[in-house]
């Protein structure tokens, strides 16, 4: 047996091809300047903005454009020299803004606005589903654009981000939002939400366990209130007692405690989301009738069409209507009614993902690199590659991953 017999023996790694190689490093991307625009929101729904002056000025330190459409932050109360004075240029002509490499908006862009767009552009935005057609998603794919939805937007955790963070903000507004109808003197029953030394607290009935519910829950009983919360799943009720870190009424949603706790409440705030994409409807028409004249519906689940059968949607300009002598609230997207904070909890978590995007020289670098971020991503160069949405409005689906190593 020879020497180069022996080494073979000894060491069979020779014959596969699986000796120590020399490690391939990646090497670190280079960055990359963009023109970024943020177009005034057009919905009356949509007071938020999705840049603050402050994170608009990160932006510009790091090197990058910034166009602001005219006015684009008067409702949330961020005025035009905020921005100038943060850097950012003012653009009068709205087709201007949507000329820029990335155009981040609150709500979905319309139309008109897509039809503004020179295409092959990145496009972040809001994704309500119930308020879309097919139409939306055909016409960006016209354009090749890679679209993100803040809804599908995960951290490092695997969690949600903004949902969490306007759900936290939607439930503790909702029970402000509660407590100045309850002493409305129209409206309510002229009652101060919550509760003084011999006389009886506002009693509130929450539906759902999640973070609207927990938040809603927490603002109710800072105030003073008795808190009463429903949920089909004993985890999250249990969760919910545990993050409260005090004893709480608990319940399944079952009819009949329902209507017993609904009798005598003040106050019902209705927060269950469903993945399906339309939340159920708990309460009945019934159960709505046997409520105290005076009492309040807020019915947070109303973008998903509502929790409560009596439930149609109203806007910020006429919010209530009444019914079997109760006031419902049924507005959706109430992280809008607190703007100027909604938009600045948007800010802290959009501003790092845009500056990463030009510190790691464009967009499919941080795609290759961070899941949360990639699974934002509904249309890239214009092929969706959302399993869900492509079912449900019928377009041709393909994989994120394959689509990325294609186009690089």
């Amino acid at each position: 047996m020879d020497d180069q017999q022996r080494d073979f023996i000894m060491f069979p790694s020779h014959a596969v091809g699986l000796m120590p190689q020399e490690e391939r490093l990646g090497l670190p991307g280079k960055s990359c300047k963009l023109s970024i625009g943020i177009p005034r929101e057009t919905t009356s729904l949509e007071n938020r903005i999705s840049l603050v002056p402050e994170a608009v000025n990160l932006l510009i330190e790091a090197g990058h454009k910034v166009l602001v459409e005219n006015n684009a932050g008067a409702a949330a109360h961020f005025s035009n020299n905020q921005y100038s004075d943060a850097g950012a240029e003012i653009a009068y002509d709205t087709s201007v803004v949507f000329q820029s490499d990335v155009v981040i908006k609150v709500a979905p862009a319309t139309t008109a606005e897509i039809e503004m767009m020179k295409g092959k552009q990145v496009l972040f935005s809001s994704l309500n589903l119930a308020g879309l057609t097919d139409v939306y998603f055909r016409q960006l794919s016209s354009k090749r654009v890679t679209a993100f939805a803040y809804e599908y937007m995960k951290d490092r955790d695997g969690n949600f981000p903004v949902i969490r963070a306007m759900s936290e903000i939607a439930g503790n507004t909702s029970i402000l939002i509660a407590a100045e109808y309850l002493s409305h003197p129209d409206y309510g029953r002229g009652l101060m939400f919550g509760g003084l030394s011999g006389i009886s607290p506002t009693e509130v009935v929450i539906l759902g366990a999640g973070t609207v519910g927990e938040f809603a829950a927490r603002a109710a009983m800072g105030m003073g209130a008795m808190v009463k919360v429903f949920d089909n799943s004993v985890y999250r009720l249990r969760r919910l007692q545990n993050n409260l870190g005090t004893r709480v009424f608990t319940s399944v949603l079952q009819p009949k405690p329902l209507t017993e706790a609904l009798r005598t409440a003040d106050v019902a705030i209705g927060a269950i989301r469903s993945q399906a994409g339309l939340s159920p409807v708990c309460i009945t028409e019934s159960m709505v009738q046997q409520m105290r004249a005076g009492a309040i519906i807020i019915d947070v689940s109303i973008d998903q069409g509502g929790c409560f059968e009596t439930s149609i949607i109203t806007d910020h300009k006429n919010p209530v209507f009444e019914k079997f002598g109760v006031t419902h609230y049924c507005v959706p997207n109430i992280a809008s009614k607190v703007p100027r904070t909604a938009s600045r909890a948007l800010s802290n978590l959009l501003a790092p993902i845009i500056l990463k995007i030009g510190e790691e020289g464009g967009i499919n670098n941080i795609l290759r690199t961070d899941s949360g971020v990639r699974n934002g991503v509904y249309l890239y160069n214009g092929i969706s590659t959302n399993r869900y949405i492509s079912e449900f409005f019928h377009l041709p689906h393909k994989d994120i991953e394959l689509l990325i190593a294609a186009f690089h």
